[in-house]
């Protein structure tokens, strides 16, 4: 009976543990389209939101910046600037999930010249993790390779003296992506988009055929048919670039793309939204294989209904979730192009992730975040809170742009050089 009850014990703790094993290992989650994997989160939050675990608030302990927290395991990676200004140094930090203490910090080289501050200086990426290592973008096009275990540099390449790119208007804010063996990038101009090996730093190949300049945006993987690749938004077009031999497979744009192209592109069902603010609006795109080792992008829309400036926008069933320059949040129907099916000015603009069913919408102004339904009937909150202080260090021209996380029961939220830790994991689980 002894035996039987503690090996009950022991799968009542396993199954506990695995509803909660979902780490965040890189910008926008496990598979970059900002939707959480976790179940068993907490149903029903107090009025003033929930418990607030851990702090930190101390400019030197993750620095400047907009980039998001990335977890993996036990640990908390993030990238941080010494100063709000350009010339600031970078540094990488490895904090204790369990209560936010520093485990490491290391200084990563950057050249200190190049980009615009008056939003504020520091890093504006999300580390990715994979396999032990550590990869970081810097603002000046620095690309550092880390251990993740202690923060030693393994390797480093610069955008724009090694690759021949050029350094966006803000810095480059892209969050590297990696693919079995290989980190994918947008150095832009000569370097196009790049495959480099991920211990090493070695160029695989390049995509010479794509000379756009880089944009904001960051790199996400398609499989259409049989041919994977790399979906990217640049600061003049949408691209296909194929995995294999990072040959460009087709390249659209017919929204006017300006001034500064950030959201991440959505692939859902072999279609293909993207959405730019600066009254760019958005456009969709049908993929289908082409011949052997080809893919077609055949134009469904383009409008501006939907004009996404910072805060990304994400994929349930067939619509995307966001907020417009032009109708606040919205609920659109990405595959036809046709009415929202709801807008609300709600928490304000801002950025947003999904889990369980419920948006997470952030307010760049307020630092406010309110649960939302996913649902196509209506805008509806089911929960809200602010953060307790907002960042003393960013211009006030800059705003609460780092999106919400959410790995292992636990919600990030930073502002600059403030993170916030919440309790989501709900008792009953």
């Amino acid at each position: 009976m002894r035996s039987m009850f503690l090996l009950a014990a022991a799968l009542s703790v396993s199954l506990s543990a695995s509803t909660q094993a979902a780490d965040w290992p890189q910008w926008r989650g496990p598979n970059r389209d900002a939707k959480s994997t976790e179940k068993g989160l907490l149903e029903k939050w107090p009025a003033d939101g929930p418990k607030l675990l851990w702090s930190i608030t101390e400019p030197e302990m993750i620095g400047t910046g907009y980039g998001d927290a990335s977890i993996v395991g036990d640990r908390v990676y993030i990238l941080g600037g010494t100063t709000a200004k350009k010339d600031s140094k970078q540094f990488v930090t490895c904090l204790n999930v369990k209560d936010g203490k520093k485990i490491w910090q290391q200084n990563i080289e950057s050249k200190q010249a190049g980009y615009s501050d008056g939003w504020g200086g520091g890093p504006r990426g999300t580390p990715t993790v994979q396999d032990g290592l550590l990869f970081v973008l810097g603002p000046t096009g620095d690309l550092v390779c880390l251990d993740a275990k202690e923060g030693k540099v393994q390797w480093s390449k610069n955008f724009v003296t090694d690759f021949g790119g050029g350094i966006p208007s803000w810095g480059y804010s892209e969050s590297v992506l990696v693919d079995g063996e290989n980190v994918i990038c947008t150095p832009g101009g000569k370097g196009g988009m790049m495959a480099l090996e991920k211990k090493t730093g070695k160029t695989v190949w390049t995509c010479k055929e794509l000379t756009d300049g880089a944009g904001y945006s960051s790199i996400v993987i398609a499989d259409i048919g049989g041919v994977k690749q790399y979906v990217q938004q640049t600061m003049k077009s949408g691209v296909g670039v194929r995995a294999k031999d990072g040959k460009l497979l087709w390249q659209v744009g017919d929204i006017k793309r300006a001034t500064a192209v950030i959201p991440t592109p959505v692939v859902q069902d072999g279609y293909v939204f993207y959405t730019s603010g600066y009254g760019a609006g958005c456009e969709c795109f049908k993929l289908e294989k082409d011949g052997e080792d080809g893919t077609k992008a055949t134009k469904i829309y383009s409008n501006k209904t939907l004009q996404n400036h910072h805060g990304g926008v994400l994929a349930i069933g067939d619509y995307v979730y966001g907020h417009s320059d032009s109708g606040g949040w919205m609920c659109f129907p990405f595959k036809t192009g046709e009415d929202p099916a709801w807008k609300n000015n709600g928490v304000g603009k801002g950025s947003v992730i999904a889990a369980e069913g419920y948006l997470y919408c952030y307010s760049e102004s307020s630092g406010t975040l309110a649960r939302v339904k996913a649902t196509e009937k209506a805008y509806e909150e089911s929960g809200k809170f602010t953060i307790p202080e907002k960042s003393k260090l960013r211009p006030g021209s800059g705003k609460v742009w780092a999106h919400p996380v959410i790995s292992n029961g636990k919600l990030y939220v930073r502002d600059y050089e403030k993170l916030f830790v919440y309790d989501l994991q709900n008792p009953a689980s």
